[in-house]
């Protein structure tokens, strides 16, 4: 009888996933407030993720998807309500 091990993730894994959630939330953040203060560095940090997460790249690049979007419609909503990008 053959039993496969159990693959656990690392701590990269764990820091990386930590990294993303980080990015989700600043990115969020960003769209209400200073969208080209705060959002560059969320998607540095999501990039920042993906290239960490040896096994679950999928959530850095949901990170830096999610930043990419929050950029265009914080920048979009700071344009139509005539508050500072920075």
């Amino acid at each position: 009888m053959s039993v496969t091990p159990v693959e656990r993730p690392g701590s990269g894994d764990t820091v990386a996933g930590f990294l993303a959630a980080a990015s989700i939330f600043a990115s969020l953040i960003g769209v209400a407030y200073r969208p080209l203060r705060v959002i560059p560095f969320a998607i540095l940090l999501a990039l920042i993720a993906s290239a960490m997460s040896a096994r679950n790249g999928r959530l850095g690049a949901l990170a830096a998807s999610v930043g990419a979007a929050c950029f265009v419609l914080g920048l979009a909503l700071a344009v139509v309500t005539s508050h500072p990008l920075w």
